[in-house]
C-alpha cells in the first residue's frame, strides 16, 4: 500500500453495509431462519436444508478455488474467491461465495487476517477475523471436554482399558504458542491426575473442527464425534468418544457451531463463512452444510481450497466430494507473477521482509523458470476430470511481458486465462475472470475420484505421492508400517487418507521448488481421524501448534479512542 491508498482494514470500515436480512433475502433465506448477532451477521438455522427455494434450473455451478505451490507472499486466493464472486454478479449471475473462518491464533501471528484484501473482501472484517460468532471456541471446549474426560477416565482407573501410552487425543488453543507443543501434565498431588506427555495443537488442527466442516446434519455430526479414537486399550483396540460417554455432550456444545454465518461481500453480495480447518493436516475447506445452502439457492457458488493443488484441492477432491456427494465443475488456480517468480529458485524470500529489490523488475525470464510449478497444479485438477483455468492475480508492479509469458503456457496446454484486478477495482476488475469461468462452466467437467476407497491406505499414500506430488516412491517408517496394519486390522482400511506435509513445496521437502521429480516420500508416522473420515501420514516435520515471529501482529492491533480496531490487516 501507498501512502496514498487506503488500507484493507479502512475500506472495510469505510463501507455501508447492507442490512443482513436483506443479502439474506438475496438468497433467498427467510427470516425465520436467521439468527442475528449484533447488525451485520447472523447464522443460518439448519431448517434452511429442508425448505430450500425451487431452483430454476437445477443445482447451481459449484466453482472450487486453488492455487500454486504457496510462497511466503501469498497468492490470494481469498481475494480471488470474493472478487470472482463479486464479478460473476456484475455478469448478472446469482453468485455466493463459501469460505473458511480464519484463526485468530495467525492473524496475531504474522499471516494477518483472511477476509480478503482491497476492494474484494468479505465483512464486516475485524468481526470475521475476531471471534466471528464464537464457533471456534465451541470447537475449543468441545474437543478439550474430550481430553478432559479422558484424563479423568486414567484417574478413575479406566472403566475402558484405556492404555495412557497408547493417548493421542491433546489439548487446542486459538493461540500461536509454541511453548505448548510439548507439556507434561497430572503433576502434584496424587488428586491432580495421572502424569503423562501431551500438548497442545492450534484449534484449528482439531478433529472436532474437520468433523464440523463435513457433517451433513446434526445427527451426522453425533455420530461422527462418537467415532472419534483417543487411544486404545491394553489390548489394542481403538477407545473412542462413545465408548467414554461424552459425545453427546460434545455435540450439545456444538449445536449452534454448525450453524453457518451469513455475511456479505464489499459489494453487498452474500458470503457464507463457516469452520476452518488446517490446511496442513486437515481438509483445509469451508463446510459442507454452507456449500449445500448455497447450491441450492444460487446459480454459482465459488469456494475455496485451501493452500495449493496438490493439497487443498487434492482434499476436496478425494475427502470433501465423498462426504457430501457433490462435484465441481470448474478449478481455479491461482497464480501471481511474484509466485512465479519465488519458484524461480532465484530469490531468497522471508515472512514478513522486503522482497529483493530485482524481483520487482521486468524478468519475464524469471517467470518462465518458475512455470513448471504451475504446470504441475493444473495437471493435479485434470487429472481429477476437472476443467482447470488459471486467474493471474495482478499486482501493481506487474509488467504485461511477464503476464504474457504465463497467457502462452496456458495456450501451449489449452487452457483457459484472465488477469483479473479485483483487489484494487473489486468485482469490476474481476470482469475477464468472470467472462472466462462462465464461458467454462457451458461445458463443465467429467469429474472422477483419484483413487478407489477398496484400495489398501497403503496403496492410497502412494498413489498421491506418485500421481500428485511427482515422487517416485513411499519410504514407511516400520512404526507407521505397523500402524498402517493396525488400523486395515480395526476397519479403518476403507477410509480415505490426507497426507500432512509442508504446503512449501509439492514435494514433502520445503526446500525444493518448482516441481520436484527423482524424490521418494518419507511416511514416518500414521494416525486416524475416524470421525473426521480419513486417515492421515505425516510426512516430513509437521508443526500443529505454531510460534509467533520476533514482531507479531498483535503488538500491532489496538483499539483507538473511539473503541474501533486498528492495526488489522
Amino acid at each position: 500500500m501507498t501512502a496514498t491508498t487506503p488500507t484493507s482494514l479502512e475500506i472495510a470500515t469505510a463501507a455501508i453495509l447492507r442490512p443482513i436480512s436483506e443479502v439474506a433475502a438475496d438468497l433467498g433465506v427467510d427470516e425465520a431462519h436467521l439468527e442475528h448477532y449484533g447488525r451485520n451477521v447472523a447464522k443460518i438455522d439448519l431448517a434452511a436444508l429442508d425448505t430450500p427455494p425451487a431452483p430454476a434450473g437445477g443445482r447451481a455451478k459449484y466453482v472450487v478455488v486453488t492455487a500454486v505451490t504457496p510462497t511466503p507472499l501469498g497468492e490470494g486466493k481469498t481475494t480471488t474467491c470474493v472478487g470472482l464472486a463479486q464479478g460473476l454478479v456484475t455478469h448478472g449471475a446469482k453468485a455466493v461465495v463459501t469460505l473458511r473462518q480464519p484463526s485468530m491464533g495467525p492473524t496475531f501471528g504474522i499471516k494477518g487476517g483472511a477476509a480478503g484484501g482491497g476492494y474484494s473482501q468479505v465483512v464486516p472484517m475485524e468481526r470475521l477475523n475476531l471471534h466471528l460468532t464464537g464457533d471456534f471456541h465451541a470447537v475449543t471446549a468441545a474437543h478439550n471436554l474430550l481430553a478432559a474426560v479422558v484424563d479423568n477416565d486414567l484417574h478413575q482407573g479406566s472403566s475402558v482399558g484405556l492404555d495412557p501410552r497408547s493417548v493421542t487425543w491433546r489439548r487446542v488453543i486459538d493461540v500461536n504458542d509454541r511453548s505448548l507443543r510439548n507439556v507434561v501434565i497430572g503433576l502434584g498431588a496424587r488428586m491432580d491426575g495421572v502424569p503423562r506427555e501431551s500438548g497442545f495443537d492450534i484449534t484449528a488442527a482439531s478433529e472436532v473442527m474437520v468433523i464440523l466442516t463435513l457433517s451433513t446434519s446434526l445427527q451426522d455430526m453425533r455420530e461422527r464425534l462418537g467415532r472419534i479414537v483417543v487411544g486404545t486399550t491394553w489390548t489394542g483396540e481403538a477407545v473412542t468418544a462413545e465408548d467414554l460417554e461424552v459425545a453427546g455432550a460434545m455435540a450439545v456444545i456444538l449445536k449452534d457451531a454448525l450453524k453457518p454465518n451469513l455475511l456479505q461481500t464489499l459489494e453487498g453480495g452474500p458470503a457464507l463463512v463457516h469452520c476452518g480447518p488446517f490446511g496442513n493436516i486437515a481438509t483445509g475447506t469451508s463446510s459442507v452444510i454452507a456449500d449445500r445452502i448455497a447450491l441450492s439457492r444460487a446459480d454459482i457458488v465459488v469456494t475455496e481450497a485451501g493452500f495449493g493443488a496438490d493439497m487443498g484441492a487434492e482434499r476436496f477432491f478425494d475427502v470433501k466430494c465423498r462426504a457430501d456427494g457433490l462435484t465441481p465443475d470448474v478449478a481455479v488456480v491461482v497464480t501471481t507473477v511474484r509466485a512465479m517468480k519465488a519458484h524461480s529458485g532465484r530469490y531468497d524470500i522471508h515472512p514478513g521482509k522486503e522482497l529483493p529489490p530485482a524481483m520487482l523488475e521486468e524478468n519475464p525470464g524469471d517467470v518462465t523458470a518458475g512455470l513448471p510449478n504451475l504446470k504441475a497444479h493444473i495437471e493435479i485438477v485434470r487429472r481429477f476430470g476437472v476443467t482447470p483455468i488459471v486467474a493471474i492475480n495482478a499486482f501493481p508492479g506487474d509488467h504485461e511481458s511477464e503476464h504474457e509469458v504465463i497467457r502462452r503456457l496456458c495456450d501451449q496446454l489449452g487452457v483457459r486465462c484472465a488477469v483479473t484486478r479485483h483487489v484494487a477495482e473489486g468485482g469490476a476488475g474481476a470482469a475477464e475472470l468472470a467472462e472466462t469461468v462462465l464461458d467454462a462452466l457451458k461445458n463443465g467437467s467429467a469429474f472422477r475420484f483419484l483413487y478407489d476407497l477398496s484400495a489398501s491406505l497403503v496403496e492410497k499414500i502412494e498413489t498421491i505421492a506418485t500421481q500428485i506430488y511427482g515422487a517416485d516412491g513411499i519410504d514407511i517408517a516400520p512404526a507407521a508400517a505397523r500402524a498402517l496394519a493396525d488400523f486395515e486390522r480395526l476397519g479403518f482400511g476403507r477410509l480415505p487418507v490426507v497426507i500432512a506435509k509442508t504446503h512449501l513445496s509439492i514435494s514433502s521437502d520445503p526446500k525444493l521448488r518448482g516441481a520436484p521429480t527423482g524424490w521418494r516420500m518419507p511416511v514416518r508416522e500414521v494416525r486416524v481421524a475416524a470421525g473426521a473420515g480419513y486417515v492421515y501420514a505425516i510426512c516430513g516435520d509437521m508443526r500443529t501448534m505454531p510460534g509467533l515471529p520476533k514482531h507479531p501482529n498483535a503488538q500491532r492491533i489496538d483499539l483507538d479512542a473511539d473503541g474501533n480496531v486498528v492495526g488489522l490487516f
